[in-house]
């Protein structure tokens, strides 16, 4: 079985303003961030696996409605120290097919300029265990590099392995390499081929917990492969929304906000975070594709059919909750508490 998350349980966001203190070239289109209040306060605390809103400051014109302030939103996992409680880093893989935030973050963003952020989230936990298998393809290492110091910090038994197309695209591989010497496996594709998953996971274990992160060629393979491992040994975490088989039902269905005690009616042609929007509801989202976890709402009565791509399975079993960006009703009425 697999835990699968998607780059955010909601928590308190630091606000607008956090200042641009250095940004560095990484690796081959890779740069790195580092983030600071102004006033130099502390800043809120996150655990390995987080994430962050950060909030340019320009629009795009192929940003998806996740946009505050005319300003373009996108999600980057918290990839410094977590005990340093007055700076975060990120990094932004330049996506030329992508919608314009990371072209802005390479080519416009400089020290000094203020961005808007929102969280720490994190649905992407690391939870404890005696030895931790971690994979990362490309930018992927980002939300595990707190794991792995996290990791050595407690003594666990680890080991990281890390694709990547060439040496040089590979963000933090030195540092990583410098710090733990043979516990990192690094695996360019250029020199050694795709990373050979069926060696280090063809032989499922009860003490190990399985991390991975990146493309989502390399989930997929990583998921066929741990097909047979115990319950909720494998962790993923997904940039991209996952593919999703047709909806339940297409036809409209009734919304109950239960604390407003409006009903609306949500057509095919509109999200259910469109819906309620529409009645009066306050709901904060911001990727719109089901994986950065903002928009995440109780579920008091129905069964929501479910396509994100952050719940687990047996959260999506409960029933009691849902991604109203992306999610809909299996039946005639849901009843959300809103």
């Amino acid at each position: 079985m697999v835990v699968t998350s998607a780059v955010a349980d909601a928590g308190p966001g630091v606000g607008p303003g956090l200042m641009v203190s250095a940004k560095e070239h990484v690796a081959e289109g890779v740069v790195s961030l580092t983030l600071t209040h102004p006033g130099g306060a502390r800043l809120p605390d996150w655990t390995p696996g987080s994430h962050i809103d950060l909030v340019l400051p320009w629009g795009s014109p192929r940003s998806s409605a996740a946009e505050s302030g005319g300003g373009t939103t996108r999600q980057y996992s918290l990839c410094g120290d977590r005990w340093d409680a007055h700076t975060y880093r990120i990094a932004v893989l330049r996506e030329a097919a992508g919608r314009g935030g990371s072209a802005q973050v390479h080519d416009r963003l400089r020290p000094g300029d203020r961005v808007g952020v929102g969280g720490p989230r994190n649905h992407f936990p690391l939870v404890p265990s005696e030895k931790y298998l971690f994979i990362a393809g490309g930018i992927g290492i980002t939300p595990l590099l707190p794991m792995v110091r996290q990791a050595e910090l407690l003594g666990a038994d680890w080991q990281l392995l890390y694709g990547g197309r060439t040496r040089a695209s590979m963000a933090f591989r030195e540092e990583l390499t410098a710090a733990y010497g043979e516990r990192v496996h690094v695996v360019p594709q250029d020199e050694l081929g795709l990373l050979d998953l069926v060696a280090w996971l063809g032989t499922p274990r009860s003490d190990t917990k399985v991390y991975c992160c990146g493309p989502a060629p390399l989930l997929a393979a990583v998921e066929a492969v741990c097909a047979d491992w115990p319950p909720y040994a494998l962790r993923t975490e997904r940039f991209t929304a996952a593919a999703q088989s047709a909806p339940v039902r297409e036809e409209p269905f009734e919304v109950e906000l239960r604390r407003t005690g409006r009903t609306v009616t949500v057509t095919q042609e509109m999200s259910v975070l469109e819906a309620v929007r529409r009645a009066g509801a306050d709901v904060l989202s911001s990727c719109e594709q089901g994986t950065c976890g903002t928009c995440l709402t109780p579920v008091l009565e129905g069964r929501p059919d479910h396509r994100d791509s952050v719940l687990s399975d047996h959260e999506r079993a409960a029933n009691d909750c849902m991604f109203l960006c992306v999610s809909r009703s299996c039946g005639d009425r849901l009843v959300l508490d809103l």
